[in-house]
């Protein structure tokens, strides 16, 4: 069976979030653009990489972070959006991905280059916090990767049952910003289970669309130092 060819996306397909920073009601803080990161332990991205999200996921994202301030007043921390493929790769080469091999065995916590709905601009990582700059407790911190993935074992999962009632209470909070952005523009979106962070596009939208490359992007756009 011959594989069906993918759409590939254009540059015009995205949105840059830095620009609605400061006034859109969310801080964006790129992950893997920090020399320590939680996760890798090594910076990824450039210094001054940019958060670019499909236009689609752009339009919910801002819709819901206006809604969680205007009902809670709290604010949308935006920590990864874009994930180019070249990025993927380089973030299997790290020593804490090889120290950690099960991170790769199925069901793997993070995807090959160029799979998953990052590397076409359509998952968003987002957390939450208070005007001040406060945390709020989500049960762990963005990006905790357990050594299994079940929702018995792992606290990041949406249905780990073993936390506190206040983690719950903020999790919610989330969830329903980002369902009432995703009713409002028409734009369904679907709550990765193992992640409370991820929020990305059905599989079946994304996988219809080749995986952005450097190569692809204006320089503005790209992730990765040249």
């Amino acid at each position: 069976m011959l594989e069906k060819i993918k759409t590939i996306l254009s540059p015009d397909d995205l949105v840059c979030m830095n620009k609605y920073a400061g006034v859109g009601h969310f801080r964006i803080e790129m992950a893997y653009a920090q020399d320590n990161n939680e996760l890798f332990g090594e910076r990824i991205y450039r210094l001054m990489a940019p958060l670019h999200l499909y236009k689609g996921l752009a339009d919910v994202v801002v819709m819901a972070a206006q809604h969680c301030f205007e009902v809670h007043n709290l604010r949308f921390v935006l920590y990864d959006g874009l994930r180019t493929y070249e990025a993927q790769e380089r973030m299997m080469k790290t020593q804490r991905v090889k120290d950690n091999p099960h991170w790769l065995e199925e069901p793997r916590l993070l995807s090959p280059p160029g799979a998953g709905g990052h590397p076409t601009a359509m998952a968003i990582d987002i957390g939450l916090e208070t005007l001040d700059g406060t945390l709020l407790d989500m049960g762990t911190v963005f990006d905790y990767l357990a050594e299994d993935p079940s929702a018995e074992h792992n606290p990041a999962h949406r249905d780990y049952n073993k936390h506190n009632d206040e983690v719950y209470q903020n999790r919610a909070i989330l969830d329903e910003a980002m369902a009432f952005g995703s009713a409002n523009v028409s734009v369904p979106i679907f709550p990765l289970p193992q992640e409370w962070w991820d929020y990305r596009l059905p599989v079946e939208f994304f996988s219809q669309y080749a995986p952005l490359h450097e190569s692809g992007l204006p320089a503005e756009m790209r992730l990765l130092d040249v």
